[in-house]
């Protein structure tokens, strides 16, 4: 079971919110929008998508790398560079 699954419902909900900000990007640009608004919506899509991510980061830090610690110490270090890996991609992106 993911970590999230409790929240799913919430993440779907912020990540079609996010889907429709992208569309309304798309729409600028068709548009001819000015490109100084067209950034500002980028940067606030790009926050909306990081938000998700470090939502979901958190929710497998408490439950999926504090189960596999638990359970073996092994798999629990496995896990937290697994973790270790996924935030450097988000610092990174």
């Amino acid at each position: 079971m993911a970590g999230y699954s409790g929240t799913k419902e919430d993440h779907l909900g912020r990540l079609r919110r996010i889907e429709g900000q992208v569309r309304g990007i798309s729409r600028m640009v068709e548009e001819d929008v000015y490109c100084i608004d067209v950034l500002t919506q980028i940067a606030a899509a790009t926050k909306a998508l990081q938000a998700v991510g470090l939502g979901l980061l958190q929710e497998h830090m408490s439950h999926c790398v504090l189960h596999a610690a638990q359970t073996d110490p092994q798999e629990g270090q496995d896990k937290i560079d697994e973790a270790y890996r996924a935030i450097a991609r988000l610092v990174r992106s």
